[in-house]
């Protein structure tokens, strides 16, 4: 389960299928060295998205991941 005190980069090498996630939501650094220290949480303060929703697609994707 994904958690928004995760950094960015710890979840798209856990499970790189959420980088489209990211982007959707204008998060297209996931990759980038930022992203070693943003987690969910201030990714979304900075974006001006809703953690919890942000929060919520990512771990969908995460649980269908085989």
């Amino acid at each position: 389960m994904i958690e928004k005190n995760m950094s960015i980069a710890d979840i798209v090498k856990r499970y790189p299928e959420t980088q489209k996630v990211f982007e959707h939501y204008g998060l297209g650094c996931a990759g980038c060295r930022a992203a070693l220290f943003e987690n969910i949480e201030q990714g979304a303060l900075i974006q001006g998205i809703d953690s919890e929703v942000l929060l919520d697609a990512l771990n969908e994707v995460a649980k269908n991941i085989k």
